[in-house]
């Protein structure tokens, strides 16, 4: 890997996350994409090395860094095994809208024990009606008294029944449609909120996916976030920060395949040489290796630059105690709709198409199941859908750059 600038600490945490994925994730990822079982022990490994907190302010119990070092542990540990290494990403996507929109009373009350790990957080807005479309959500809160009565179903919560709180989203109006959703924190245990069906996926197995039930389950008023009716904001404010953890998983991912694809062309022989010297093999080698640099190039970048500004907001909004989404407001800070959405896309398609020429050059045996390379493949495959599918992401990038072209922004030729 090239020199990207890391400072001591940032390596100290890729040599840390490195090391527990060669060590506790890669001899432990075959029985569990097998069994299917959430790795608790191996989870553990992360909350002892304190793995889920690196991105979270230092008052909230956590490292101080933000989205890059979180994608630089995401990226490490999916290196090792993808499956194993989402319920630090789910937990960081439950953590993101609480810091966002969150106010210093709800910070204080869900942000530290995420970071430590002590309990773990989950993500749900998806239903059988409303995937890519959001809007469509049906599951409904309503007022009553101090309480919001939430009456739903939605699915495919990824790490699912293990989680501790889950940020959801539910119709407080439905007449007003993408402007009567407002977001939630759910805490399991709430009565009234239930689990249905266990998903059987194709990949990423060591991560239980599960539908959620909502019947009259009663959240204080005091776990919305943002505002009533602001659930939307809440959810694309969130994605524009936490898309880049999906490149860094299908990042790590590609890199894994690659890892273990030079490991075995280098000692494979047909017509009495090692297939890594056939130009046909080298070339797709180099193909491989020039796509993963280009997206690791692109996500570290974007991730620095959004840290920039967002480090700022949360520190005025500790200092403040006001909301870190209105400190981005008052700063006049960028939207990173776009960049976020690319970083998302370009990872997620590299992955995909690198983990398909790791089987292809391996041969045959990349297609057995007890050789790591086709579990790669069927890892990476998730990334191109959930956050957005990656059609939905083309359709971010564009709407943004038309929005940017009619109001004459960054029309400016880049200077060094």
């Amino acid at each position: 890997m090239m020199d990207h600038g890391l400072t001591e600490e940032q390596k100290d945490i890729v040599r840390l996350a490195y090391e527990i994925g060669q060590k506790k994730i890669k001899p432990v990822r075959e029985h569990y994409d097998q069994t299917e079982e959430f790795p608790h022990e191996v989870v553990e490994e992360f909350k002892k090395s304190d793995l889920f907190g690196v991105y979270l302010p230092e008052q909230y119990g956590g490292f101080g860094g933000g989205d890059l070092e979180l994608a630089l542990v995401v990226e490490q540990l999916s290196r090792a095994c993808g499956g194993i290494a989402l319920c630090v990403a789910t937990s960081a996507l439950c953590a993101i809208p609480v810091l966002l929109f969150g106010t210093e009373e709800q910070r204080k009350k869900w942000l530290p024990d995420l970071a430590s790990g002590r309990k773990l957080g989950a993500f749900t807005i998806t239903e059988p009606e409303a995937g890519s479309d959001a809007t469509s959500t049906r599951a409904t809160a309503k007022l009553d008294g101090n309480h919001y009565v939430i009456n739903g179903v939605k699915n495919f919560c990824s790490t699912g029944k293990v989680a501790d709180n889950y940020v959801l989203f539910a119709s407080t109006n439905p007449n007003r449609g993408a402007r009567g959703i407002t977001a939630f924190v759910v805490e399991k245990g709430t009565p009234g909120f239930g689990f249905g069906k266990k998903e059987t996926k194709m990949g990423i197995r060591a991560s239980p996916t599960y539908e959620l039930v909502f019947q009259n389950c009663r959240v204080p008023k005091e776990n919305v976030l943002a505002k009533e009716g602001y659930g939307l904001f809440v959810a694309q404010g969130t994605f524009d920060y936490s898309r880049p953890g999906v490149g860094a998983q299908a990042l790590g991912i590609a890199q894994g395949a690659l890892d273990e694809t030079l490991a075995y062309i280098r000692v494979r022989k047909q017509f009495g040489t090692t297939i890594s010297s056939f130009q046909a093999i080298q070339h797709m080698m180099a193909d491989c290796a020039t796509q993963i640099e280009a997206a690791r190039a692109l996500l570290y970048s974007v991730c620095r630059a959004m840290d920039k500004e967002l480090k700022a907001a949360i520190q005025k909004a500790i200092q403040n105690k006001t909301l870190v989404h209105d400190e981005l407001d008052n700063m006049r800070a960028q939207r990173w709709t776009k960049e976020s959405a690319m970083v998302k896309l370009f990872c997620s398609d590299m992955a995909m198409k690198v983990t398909t020429d790791c089987v292809q050059m391996c041969g045959g045996i990349g297609y057995m199941r007890d050789f790591p390379v086709e579990k790669y493949m069927r890892d990476a495959k998730i990334t191109q859908i959930y956050e957005g599918t990656n059609q939905i992401q083309r359709n971010e990038i564009a709407m943004m750059m038309i929005k940017e072209k009619a109001s004459k922004k960054n029309l400016e030729p880049v200077t060094a």
